[in-house]
């Protein structure tokens, strides 16, 4: 599913509108029908008690009459409250508004916070309220009237009175998914044209609710000449990655992944990525471990191979493990580095050295990306493809910055750093973005709050290293691995319960997930 920004919505609509002849008074009504209809749909029981619709002077005030004057084409009750004077319409908005008037619907002006405090009380007694107030253009922080008015719209919803907004809440930033200063909260949300990108990220799916998209007959031309490079991973979309095997497959076809992972205290890290890699399909996996973990990890995972590495204190690999390293690089098609490795000073070396030298593609997770904070130039050297997939706080820290302002926004974040270093990245979380060194990004759609738990991030490494291993490009290997994983999670969720599965669940319930995109039919 294409996802776009509000500078791409305006250029398609103004594209559609001045080259393709759509006049915006028949996009606006096409807006205004399609979201009466989700209305409708999702809350028609609260229209018993009557709707109020808030607008608006500009053209999500416009979407607004058109819902007033579709409703009471209905005999549905429904108020309009104007926050501005009848005055300051213009264009479409003051048409859609002058077509009220046969209708007879009751519009109360609101042009400030007096004329508001004195009307509040009406609000209240509406079983549904509309927010046509703001569209997606709002960047700065929403104050006066707007901001009074949003929150007492909020307070009421609190109290049961239920929320529908027009396009986006009013007060979300469309393209970061962040309030700015304060936000509707809503239980559903009817967009129009396409999703926009703060729909899905977070915070702002929680103030979006249930989302409907609204076709308006934006042509396709016109979308593909815009050409928003970000999009919402799909079932469907993970469905054109995996194929049936062929009946005389074998491991030696089906790749060897080398795993460096591991030290005193964190055995199950390194044990979770290898198993995982097997998990999503992997013929084979070796394990490279300091070798007085070595009768460890050998006890603890059966069908992966392991290999004792030089160490300089117990447990901690070696700067002078790096030749023994590539002679069992020979002939791998991955490379999974960083689960619990830590950092000591000669394992800080070791890691940049491996990541910097590698030859095959290299996943890049955990210790392997705390380990590069400081030296992210080197990335820019690299010989292969890579793949890095930290959570926030890494994020900060190979950006030198506050996790708070990676999570301002984080699609931005992650594109700009893939595409600066020309590498593949994989920033965690809630809605977790993937963007690649073309500029490209995807936000995910599966997963839930249960995944918040020790050994979830191991067990993306090995899924998404065993696809690579496969044969898989970095694009499709970290779709595929990023869906699954938070799929699998979702199962676990509903069967198990909402908290308290394991990360080591997640793990053996991959091949589920692969068997249910398989059996589905791609569509046309």
């Amino acid at each position: 599913m294409i996802l776009v920004t509000a500078g791409e919505m305006q250029e398609m609509d103004r594209r559609t509108i001045e080259t393709h002849g759509i006049p915006g008074l028949e996009l606006m009504e096409k807006a205004g029908r399609g979201a009466t209809r989700v209305l409708l749909d999702q809350f028609d029981a609260h229209t018993k008690a009557g709707v109020g619709i808030i607008c608006g002077k500009g053209n999500n005030g416009g979407d607004g009459f058109v819902i007033a004057r579709c409703l009471a084409e209905k005999g549905i009750a429904v108020s309009v409250y104007l926050l501005a004077k009848t005055a300051a319409l213009k264009g479409d908005a003051a048409a859609n508004y002058n077509r009220l008037a046969p209708l007879n619907v009751e519009i109360i002006e609101i042009p400030d916070e007096d004329a508001f405090s004195k009307i509040k009380p009406r609000l209240s007694d509406h079983g549904l309220l509309v927010d046509a107030i703001l569209g997606t253009g709002l960047t700065s922080d929403v104050r006066g009237l707007f901001k009074t008015v949003i929150n007492f719209i909020n307070e009421l919803n609190r109290d049961g009175v239920a929320v529908f907004a027009v396009d986006i809440p009013s007060g979300l930033n469309a393209d970061t998914g962040q309030p700015c200063g304060t936000c509707i909260r809503a239980q559903g949300t009817a967009t129009f044209g396409l999703a926009k990108i703060g729909h899905f990220t977070y915070p702002g799916a929680e103030y979006t609710g249930s989302l409907e998209i609204i076709d308006i007959g934006i042509p396709g031309s016109v979308v593909q000449a815009v050409g928003p490079k970000q999009s919402l991973l799909t079932s469907a979309q993970i469905r054109t990655y995996l194929q049936p095997r062929s009946p005389d497959a074998h491991k030696g076809r089906t790749g060897h992944l080398l795993v460096i992972a591991g030290s005193p205290g964190k055995t199950g890290a390194a044990a979770m990525t290898a198993v995982s890699a097997m998990r999503a399909g992997a013929g084979l996996v070796t394990l490279g471990i300091a070798k007085s973990l070595n009768p460890i990890l050998e006890a603890q995972v059966l069908e992966v191979m392991t290999a004792p590495l030089p160490e300089s204190q117990n447990g901690i690999l070696a700067a002078g493990a790096l030749d023994s390293i590539k002679k069992l690089a020979a002939g791998k098609t991955c490379l999974a580095i960083g689960p619990g490795i830590g950092q000591a000073r000669g394992t800080q070396s070791l890691a940049r050295k491996i990541i910097s030298q590698s030859r095959i593609p290299v996943v890049i997770d955990a210790d392997g990306l705390n380990n590069l904070a400081g030296q992210t130039q080197l990335l820019k050297r690299l010989k292969a493809p890579a793949v890095l997939t930290p959570h926030p706080g890494e994020m900060a820290r190979l950006m030198d910055v506050t996790p708070a302002e990676i999570q301002q926004n984080r699609l931005q974040c992650a594109r700009n750093f893939a595409t600066n270093f020309k590498v593949h990245l994989v920033l965690k979380g809630a809605a977790t973005v993937i963007a690649h060194p073309d500029g490209s990004a995807y936000i995910n759609s599966t997963g839930n709050p249960g995944m918040a738990s020790g050994g979830m991030g191991d067990v993306l490494t090995g899924v998404l290293a065993g696809f690579i291993t496969q044969g898989f490009t970095p694009e499709a290997a970290t779709h595929a691995a990023v869906y699954l994983h938070g799929a699998a999670a979702d199962t676990l969720a509903k069967t198990i319960g909402p908290v308290g599965y394991l990360a080591g669940e997640v793990m053996n319930a991959i091949p589920g997930e692969i068997k249910k995109i398989l059996e589905t039919k791609p569509t046309a």
